[in-house]
């Protein structure tokens, strides 16, 4: 049977375009959906279970997974199939994840699957762009009990103007690299990175975005009401009590108002609000208990979340005592690890990381292998969230899409400060050792410091800051420096890292709607306050970067040789690169510049001395003499036939002397001129036409002897010789005559 298909059109107004077609694969789960753009192509499939689960939360799982197979080719390694997810598509699950969770009703907790793949891959398309309209375009052809459509957009801004869905090439040229997701109303997540852009700067960018995320709403709805939009299937939500929630809200309400107003640390009120559950349980019988379960512990909550809100917007004040724009008591070190490269600490009240840096050569850069896209980060971050931190005892599991997605942001917001000429390969590792809030934003700062510690030139330090939003429609407080119980309860999550110049990289997500620009600039510049205290916390402690590394630290130095010589430097199989290595206790890499050709020499290491040697190896593969100029020498070889020299300007650069070329005397034994070790000028006269050697000679320098006489030059095409043997030769008779063979 042929399909019915049904096919939207999205025109981005460039000559470019979207397309959603369903109707055609996958059609046994509950909503897919085909999105292309160019010749990339994306299927994304939604499935929920019809049974509610026994958790408390939605149990949501966005799977991004790009196929090797779509761009044409095999998956890396050993093991020819795709296995774990990369970074770069954690990255684009939880940029889904974020904008899609807060849709579904709060009480639906039926477990909900999105799967979106890449099937076919466009060089001029970035496939995660479409991420997040394919997922919402696929719930919409669904029964899911969905609040509206959204979608995603990545906006750039080349040549002073913005761009949607730009291709790398864009990209690379432009100064804003930033995700946006809205519905058709709301603003619901911003995450990217930028070139130290104004606050101003960056909501232009919002509202260019959100424009565009418009239009693929509305596609949506018409690609819905065309396949035929299904009813909204109904479910078992959670219980309610409305007379449990009064009697709880009114026993609770004014004692935890209390125990926020007294501005107490997390243990401590903890604890206390820990006292007031108890007493409140205590006030029920154990068969009131058993029948209204977990509704006593829900309504306690709410209350709680109610009086901390109200709080902070009729009083202005903090869990912690502090008003809505004051930043935590701040303490920071630098080079407190002995034997790294650089690291730090940095302390913002009850939020501590530790980080450190690691220098090393292009070979240790990060290698990217995706389908979408290949090559190299010669800076990245890696943050480490371990449960002690947050005084847990959990398992370790790996590396979680939290952690994967913390340490993308940091790394965003630090590395447009790394200067292009930096010659290492830089790492940078965040140990959270403390966390009440705002940890991705202490590792930007403890990462600035360690790396000035480590010696990196950087342009500018950075800082970073959380920002949290509090909003009941009418009154709204913005919070800078947010504690972990702030983000649980307040309205928005606003990171935000930059230099004195501007912003570098930003991360939002916003749990109300119709958030205003008004609020969201307001919030902004709040943060600037903000980050430019924090900055001046970090400059204190220390002020510019190291001029050099650390003594313990590996030294690097670039030099650059022509192509043709690549294979000369290296040797045999290796061979002269890796004794070199040996002899001088460095590191070498060669590489070759992309667009010069010419080879890219890498010296890495700790001894001075040795690197000078190598310096001096190169130096002296390059030394060229000039004809017809003198040279000072060095004996470093006899022979029979004359004496190896090497160039004293160029140790290592070698050239035969021949034995006629050592005095205007006919010379039987080369020693009875020259002898090892002996230093003497030579005059250079190239390559030799008979030959087609380097000739050097040490008598053209000599005067000639009186009544020297030059041997007449040898005449080639007179007979006689080997190859022109005469016939009184050939016919000589004074042969010995050949022995008889000898009989078996």
């Amino acid at each position: 049977m042929i399909p019915k298909v049904f096919r939207e059109v999205i025109d981005l107004g460039d000559g470019r375009t979207i397309s959603l077609e369903t109707g055609k694969l996958a059609k046994q789960a509950h909503g897919s959906v085909v999105v292309q753009m160019g010749k990339a192509m994306l299927l994304c499939t939604v499935v929920s279970s019809y049974k509610a689960g026994t958790v408390d939360f939605l149990p949501l799982t966005v799977d991004y997974r790009e196929k090797f197979a779509a761009a044409g080719r095999y998956p890396g390694g050993f093991f020819k199939r795709e296995a774990r997810p990369s970074d770069g598509e954690v990255l684009t699950m939880r940029l889904v994840d974020r904008v899609l969770r807060p849709l579904f009703p709060k009480d639906y907790h039926s477990e909900v699957q999105v799967m979106i793949q890449l099937m076919s891959h466009d060089e001029d398309v970035m496939p995660d762009a479409l991420a997040g309209l394919a997922a919402s375009a696929a719930i919409q052809l669904s029964d899911f009990p969905f609040e509206c459509p959204i979608s995603e957009a990545r906006v750039a801004r080349v040549n002073g103007e913005f761009v949607i869905n730009p291709n790398r090439a864009q990209l690379a040229a432009s100064d804003i690299d930033m995700m946006i997701g809205a519905s058709a109303d709301s603003v619901m997540m911003v995450e990217g990175e930028m070139d130290e852009i104004s606050e101003e700067e960056m909501a232009d960018a919002i509202k260019f975005a959100h424009e565009a995320i418009k239009v693929q709403c509305a596609a949506q709805v018409r690609l819905a009401e065309a396949f035929g939009k299904k009813e909204t299937r109904t479910y078992e939500g959670e219980r309610e009590d409305e007379e449990l929630a009064a009697k709880i809200h009114a026993f609770s309400y004014d004692k935890c108002y209390t125990i926020a107003k007294k501005g107490t640390s997390k243990v401590e009120r903890t604890t206390a609000f820990g006292e007031v559950k108890e007493e409140l349980t205590a006030s029920f019988t154990e068969e009131e208990l058993a029948d209204y379960g977990d509704l006593v512990g829900k309504y306690f909550n709410k209350a709680q979340k109610a009086a901390v809100r109200e709080l902070t917007l009729a009083e202005g004040l903090r869990l912690d005592g502090r008003k809505t724009d004051e930043i935590r008591p701040i303490w920071c070190e630098v080079d407190y690890l002995p034997s790294v490269h650089g690291s730090s600490i940095f302390t913002r009240g009850e939020t501590q990381a530790l980080a450190t840096v690691t220098l090393g050569t292009s070979r240790d850069a990060n290698k990217i292998d995706m389908p979408s896209y290949e090559g190299e980060e010669n800076f990245y971050l890696h943050y480490n969230f371990p449960p002690f931190c947050t005084g847990e005892a959990r398992p370790l599991r790996g590396t979680s899409r939290r952690e994967v997605g913390h340490g993308n942001l940091a790394q965003r917001g630090l590395k447009g400060m790394i200067p292009d000429d930096c010659p290492y390969t830089v790492r940078v590792v965040s140990e959270v050792l403390e966390s009440n809030g705002s940890s991705s934003m202490a590792t930007v700062c403890a990462g600035t410091m360690a790396l000035m510690d480590a010696g990196v030139q950087m342009t500018r330090p950075v800082s970073g800051i959380a920002m949290g939003l509090i909003s009941d429609g009418d009154r709204y407080a913005v919070l800078s420096d947010i504690l972990g119980d702030e983000d649980h309860l307040g309205d928005m999550d606003f990171k935000v890292t930059g230099t004195s110049e501007g912003i570098t990289a930003c991360q939002m997500d916003i749990k109300v709607k119709g958030l205003s620009y008004e609020i969201l600039v307001n919030a902004l510049k709040q943060a600037r306050n903000g980050r430019l205290h924090i900055l001046d916390k970090l400059t204190e402690t220390i002020t510019t970067p190291n001029a050099e590394v650390k003594d313990h630290a590996p030294k690097m130095i670039n030099r650059r040789i022509p192509n043709d010589m690549i294979g000369a430097f290296i040797g045999p199989g290796g061979k002269h690169i890796q004794e070199l290595q040996k002899e001088t206790g460095t590191t070498i890499v060669i590489t070759e510049d992309a667009v010069t050709e010419e080879g890219i020499i890498e010296i890495l290491g700790t001894d001075p001395a040795g690197i000078e040697q190598v310096i001096t190896r190169i130096e002296s593969m390059l030394f060229k003499p000039v004809v017809g100029s003198a040279y000072e020498v060095k004996v470093i070889k006899m022979l029979d036939f004359g004496a190896v020299v090497e160039y004293a300007e160029a140790p290592g650069n070698e050239v035969l002397l021949h034995v006629s070329e050592l005095a205007w005397e006919r010379t039987e034994n080369v020693s009875d001129v020259v002898n090892m070790g002996d230093v003497f000028d030579v005059k250079y006269f190239g390559l030799d036409p008979r030959t087609r050697k380097e000739k050097v000679s040490r008598k053209a320098l000599l005067p000639k002897p009186e009544g020297y006489v030059a041997r007449p030059p040898r005449d080639d095409k007179r007979s006689g010789g080997r190859d022109n043997r005469s016939r009184d030769n050939r016919g000589r008779d004074d042969r010995k005559p050949r022995a008889p063979r000898k009989e078996e």
